[in-house]
């Protein structure tokens, strides 16, 4: 059954309001939700995954969908979000990314649910720490194998995927999908996997040099087959001198 959740600005009795908006709120039964597009990078396949649940929703039996919750009456938008994914992958203190509300009439069929969009980016490996733990059958899709999902999800993946190329390029998210350190071969491997572009190697490093948020550590790779290649890490301090000298990241 679809929780109901209102929030206005006057008792739905005062004699202040609409007697046309008071029926209509009375006949409409109003659902809220949130649901997370979980963007996950595979280092080892160099691929942008998405991590699905099986459908609890008789309706779309078999079907794959996002992740998704219904909005307790005491939390907010963003604590829903991040509620829902510790519920289903625990997991927390992830980054999470508000994009947008869907509410087509017809999207839920039980109900006129609204939904608000969110996208959050893990590391797959942590993840799969978790995965024993779920209540849910879950699993990884490449982001270029994904069927028909459930509800309108594939709406909102689309959705939620065009906002994360439009930030991976304008703010340093990406760097959260990495390991803590890593070679600039793996941060050109990520761009290129989820903006689904290829960058020449000299002038992707020359505009990483140009923008300088990386610490070179005094390190390099350990047991790899090939010439074992520096290692680097985000460093934040560089990130906030970059913008208060009015300048911006643009990869």
């Amino acid at each position: 059954m679809i929780e109901q959740l209102r929030t206005f600005d006057f008792p739905i009795n005062s004699p202040k309001m609409p007697k046309k908006l008071s029926d209509h709120i009375k006949e409409v039964p109003l659902g809220l939700s949130v649901d997370c597009v979980v963007f996950g990078y595979d280092d080892i396949d160099k691929d942008l995954k998405i991590l699905l649940i099986k459908s609890e929703t008789p309706e779309f039996e078999g079907s794959w969908s996002l992740l998704g919750d219904l909005i307790q009456a005491n939390e907010s938008l963003k604590e829903s979000a991040a509620r829902t994914l510790a519920k289903r992958t625990g997991l927390s203190d992830i980054y999470l990314e508000q994009v947008r509300a869907f509410g087509i009439p017809e999207r839920h069929p039980g109900g006129r649910v609204i939904t608000i969009a969110y996208y959050s980016l893990i590391k797959v490996e942590d993840y799969e720490l978790n995965i024993d733990k779920l209540d849910l059958e879950a699993k990884w899709f490449s982001i270029n194998k994904i069927g028909k999902l459930a509800f309108d999800h594939n709406l909102i993946l689309n959705h939620c995927l065009n906002k994360l190329k439009r930030t991976l390029r304008e703010q340093p998210i990406g760097f959260s999908m990495l390991p803590d350190k890593f070679t600039l071969k793996q941060l050109q491997n990520l761009y290129e996997a989820v903006l689904d572009v290829e960058f020449d190697r000299r002038n992707f490093r020359r505009k990483l040099k140009k923008i300088d948020v990386l610490l070179e550590l005094p390190e390099t790779q350990q047991d790899v087959a090939h010439r074992p290649a520096k290692l680097y890490s985000f460093d934040k301090k560089k990130y906030q001198s970059l913008l208060k000298s009015g300048k911006h990241f643009s990869l």
